[in-house]
């Protein structure tokens, strides 16, 4: 097990946000959070990564407790965060933007030269190379997302936090990042947490769904047994 939550509350300010959020996320595992807009998806990575302080509950992270830990620490224990706006940095170059995941990288027995990690990404996101020293500020969506998610890779995460990485992005570029995630999916190396509204990414992509309603986890369970009246339920606006 990389990920539980037991209980977990949030607030912005005095909004009471997360409610007893519980759940768990096994290594190598693909989970798909789901729910209408506004019902507490994003507010969920932002606790995990320590962007929201917990009110109340716990966050075990890798067998330890990170409820109270910095953001930083909590990054460089191995949890990759690719949040909604990608919050490239706009003045660096795509190459800078790199470098900064890999400066935070787990080393661990065995790892790869840095060569050899950015081969890795120039191998997953082609188009990269093309623009390595184009400042992120002037990409367009589609290059952005795939800088983000790159440069989180080089990190070389244990629990890798997306959230609606395909929103905004042309469908080439959207169905070019499901298969990079699907590869992940396949190799084991790192869970995933996914947010997206998409039931088809879902389906192809996630092994289990986890689906939120006013700050609480309203359902769960394998992505195979996601059904009709669920979706009519919970995620159709």
């Amino acid at each position: 097990m990389v990920l539980k939550l037991e209980n977990v509350n949030a607030y912005y300010g005095e909004s009471h946000i997360l409610r007893d959020v519980s759940f768990t996320i096994n290594s190598g595992e693909v989970v798909c959070l789901m729910g209408r807009n506004g019902v507490g998806k994003t507010t969920t990575l932002k606790t995990l990564t320590g962007l929201l302080p917990v009110k109340g509950g716990k966050i075990s992270f890798d067998g330890t407790d990170i409820t109270h830990l910095k953001t930083d620490l909590r990054a460089k224990r191995g949890l990759a965060y690719v949040p909604q706006g990608r919050e490239i940095i706009p003045h660096l170059t795509v190459k800078q933007n790199l470098l900064l995941g890999y400066w935070n990288r787990q080393t661990i027995n065995g790892d790869v030269s840095e060569q050899a990690a950015f081969d890795e990404v120039y191998q997953l996101f082609p188009k990269l190379t093309q623009i390595l020293h184009r400042p992120g500020g002037v990409l367009s969506g589609g290059e952005q997302q795939q800088l983000a998610i790159g440069r989180a890779i080089l990190s070389n995460p244990k629990l890798l936090l997306l959230d609606e990485p395909t929103e905004g992005i042309q469908p080439s570029i959207v169905d070019h990042i499901e298969d990079v995630i699907l590869g992940f999916k396949n190799s084991r190396r790192f869970a995933i947490l996914l947010v997206e509204q998409g039931l088809h990414f879902a389906a192809r992509l996630a092994e289990q769904y986890i689906v939120m309603a006013k700050g609480a986890v309203m359902a769960q369970g394998k992505s195979t047994d996601l059904n009709a009246d669920m979706v009519r339920q919970y995620l159709t606006v």
